[in-house]
């Protein structure tokens, strides 16, 4: 003789809820592959293009292909730091990191923003003393110069639109960074040989220091951005795209027509990154009649729908007795 078990409204939904979660365990382990060949790729091309820029600044002599190749240096040592900082944020939450270790991705794409002002600094002082101490001379061997310039605008243009896509679509800011800067380096190319075309069909040399000049504004702006989401990130800060959606899930389960299920209201919401990983905790004001069970049976399934919204990470809902008057959920559960 078999006993009949109690049915839990809410098996069958929790049931699928693991099976998501292994299958988004599973894509995280093939995210992880993918952002680890790319960041391999983005170390190659990076002394690929440095070796061609140097190679152009040899030949020509150029204040402006001078400015692009420190950034190149950057762009290598950036690739190295990138790699370093996502097999750290890949690894699991521990005893002495609870919250996980994303944030290694905001070191990385800080220290990339300070080098790239050091680079910038570099550059401005090459392109001033090029303008005021040297003879001006116009550039030597242009055409070949201008060819390799052309192949370094192509392939950082490439990269760097992979890696700004895989890391927007991954949420992960040091493969964004990583891709932000290569396809910033293809802008300052661009300009470089902008300025050698000029040069070439002007006669006018003092214009290769002026482009330098340029390439220096855009690099400081271009590392200034790169420190600023850093620090936001590093100090917590409230992501607005991420209070609005949140706030959105949890005012659709409660007052007149929620859906289910449906709780009496909801305070105390506060979340966060640690890097591509959102951390979110909260308060939900459930009818006093309720038992544990049935509490932490609705707090779950909210935690999750929050979880299954945000992407990676976790939500954490703290249960409270509804204290109100006429709360019409309440009264509807009495």
């Amino acid at each position: 003789m078999s006993i009949e078990q109690p049915t839990n409204p809410f098996a069958a939904e929790f049931t699928s809820g693991t099976a998501k979660r292994q299958a988004a365990a599973a894509a995280s382990v093939v995210t992880r592959r993918i952002e680890s060949r790319l960041v391999r790729a983005s170390v190659v091309v990076g002394v690929l293009l440095l070796a061609i820029k140097f190679i152009a600044y040899g030949l020509t002599g150029s204040a402006v292909i001078f400015s692009d190749a420190l950034e190149s240096v950057v762009n290598v040592a950036a690739a190295i730091m990138a790699m370093w900082a996502l097999s750290v944020a890949h690894r699991p939450a521990d005893r002495t990191h609870p919250y996980g270790h994303g944030k290694a991705e905001f070191i990385s794409a800080a220290l990339e923003g300070g080098m790239i002002l050091l680079a910038a600094v570099a550059a401005a002082v090459k392109a001033v003393d090029v303008l005021w101490r040297d003879n001006l001379g116009p550039p030597a061997r242009l055409d070949l110069g201008l060819w390799l310039m052309a192949v370094a605008l192509v392939i950082n243009g490439v990269m760097g639109t992979i890696l700004l896509r895989v890391g927007r679509r991954n949420n992960s800011l040091a493969l964004e960074a990583d891709g932000r800067h290569l396809f910033a380096d293809a802008l300052t190319s661009a300009i470089a040989v902008a300025a050698l075309i000029a040069v070439k069909w002007t006669g006018k040399s003092w214009l290769d220091p002026v482009a330098a000049l340029v390439v220096t504004v855009w690099i400081v702006l271009t590392g200034i951005g790169l420190i600023r989401r850093s620090v936001a990130g590093l100090m917590d800060e409230t992501d607005v795209a991420d209070d609005v959606l949140l706030r959105q899930i949890l005012d659709k389960h409660i007052g007149t027509g929620a859906v289910e299920p449906i709780i009496c209201g909801y305070h105390k919401l506060r979340h966060r990154h640690s890097g591509r990983y959102h951390w979110v905790d909260f308060h939900i004001k459930v009818p006093r009649t309720w038992g544990i069970d049935t509490a932490h049976e609705v707090a779950s399934k909210i935690e999750f729908e929050l979880e299954t919204a945000l992407g990676e990470g976790n939500a954490t809902a703290h249960i409270e007795p509804c204290e109100h008057e006429h709360c019409t959920q309440c009264a509807a559960k009495s």
